[in-house]
């Protein structure tokens, strides 16, 4: 009886004594990183937040396309892949804000791209200026997306350029003396765009009262003919109607419908399929500005792009592809230079570019952190968008 006790005393120390030794090896161990914490440590994030559902659907998905390509293309910097965190704003202010939010406090980008229209790029400008992450808006083209915020840039024209693009081809090209505005109320872009226009286009005529009406439509509006029928009473020789490309369709469909037929032409926003598709031989003879052309290339980064967008895509791109292919460059090109993936030091070297060759045209940023870039203007001809002319800056 007492050898099974000493025994079993024997055993039972044997046991707790391992049991430290395991124990101490164990405090010892490093534990295994957490996969999120591996993944980050090996990608470099970009985030992207796009209108990638509801209204403004087309226009999200033409940017991340170009994007992606650019991706494809150039998927490394520093050694480490880049990793897209792609988010959708959802055609909605208050989502672009959430959007940027999770991209910044749970994704951890370096840097972030978008949005296509510039209410979602102004809602999430305090969000990238109180977080130091810098931001490039690929075709966001209102002057206050950039302003005052050093942590937002642009690749693309801003509107007071566009505007007097269009308002200079309404009174050369059209040989216009008065002016109709049919506008998108609820649309940053569309308030923007036509205030610029105006002033431009008075100041052309030399008349104050040239801009003969003025009304008013919101997002997502079906039915136009209060809008047309007081612009076409006023007797104006063009209207201009900057706005989404679905409600801008529809306008020159329901203008054609009721025997309007004064010249109706608008903005970059008009470049999508959809504009087509819902307008049909209504909006045969549209015209509008743009951003780039497939059918001039520009720089040897153009004939690059559009090779490669052609094979994965097989169709012609958008301008504003091209764009979202140039922001991406920015920003890859800022991270190199930088050496780091801090963004306050990305957010400075973006600050630098100059001279820098794009897809879309040569970027220098000026001191508000916009692109000074010229203008394209295409026209609707047997369903297609075609090449016009383009216009530089000084013009």
């Amino acid at each position: 009886m007492m050898f099974r006790k000493r025994n079993a005393l024997i055993l039972l120390v044997t046991f707790l004594i391992l049991s430290l030794i395991v124990a101490g090896c164990g405090g010892n161990k490093k534990e295994e990183p957490k996969k999120e914490d591996t993944e980050t440590s090996e990608v470099i994030k970009i985030g992207v937040f796009e209108p990638m559902t509801n209204a403004n659907a087309a226009g999200g998905a033409m940017e991340v396309e170009g994007i992606q390509l650019a991706n494809d293309l150039y998927p490394e910097v520093l050694g480490k892949k880049i990793k897209l965190v792609i988010a959708d704003n959802k055609s909605d202010k208050v989502e672009a804000a959430n959007a940027v939010t999770r991209l910044v406090e749970k994704e951890k980008v370096v840097a972030i791209i978008g949005s296509w229209g510039s209410s979602f790029s102004m809602a999430a400008g305090p969000i990238v200026k109180e977080n130091k992450i810098p931001a490039v808006a690929a075709s966001a083209t209102n002057p206050l997306v950039t302003k005052g915020n050093d942590y937002y840039f642009r690749v693309c024209f801003i509107d007071p350029f566009q505007g007097k693009v269009m308002a200079n081809y309404a009174f050369n090209q059209i040989g216009a003396k008065k002016a109709a505005i049919i506008k998108e109320v609820s649309n940053d872009y569309a308030v923007g765009l036509a205030k610029f226009f105006s002033d431009e286009f008075v100041k052309l005529t030399g008349d104050p009262k040239s801009i003969v009406a003025n009304v008013d439509y919101q997002t997502n509006d079906q039915e136009f003919s209060a809008q047309l029928q007081a612009a076409a009473q006023a007797n104006p020789d063009v209207i201009f109607a900057p706005g989404n490309f679905t409600e801008s369709a529809l306008i020159i469909k329901q203008a054609r419908e009721q025997g309007i037929d004064i010249p109706i032409i608008g903005g970059d926003t008009w470049e999508a399929p959809e504009f087509l598709q819902i307008g049909g031989e209504a909006v045969e003879g549209a015209v509008f500005s743009t951003f780039f052309t497939s059918e001039v290339p520009i720089t040897k980064e153009s004939e690059k792009f559009l090779a490669e967008y052609r094979k994965k895509y097989n169709e012609e791109p958008s301008s504003v592809a091209a764009l979202g292919y140039d922001a991406y460059l920015v920003i890859r090109a800022a991270i190199e230079k930088a050496g780091s993936t801090d963004p306050v030091k990305i957010r400075d070297e973006i600050a630098k570019t100059k001279d820098f060759v794009g897809a879309a045209g040569i970027i220098t940023l000026d001191e508000n952190g916009d692109a000074v870039k010229s203008a394209v203007i295409k026209k609707v001809e047997n369903g297609k968008f075609v090449y016009q002319a383009t216009v530089e800056p000084s013009k």
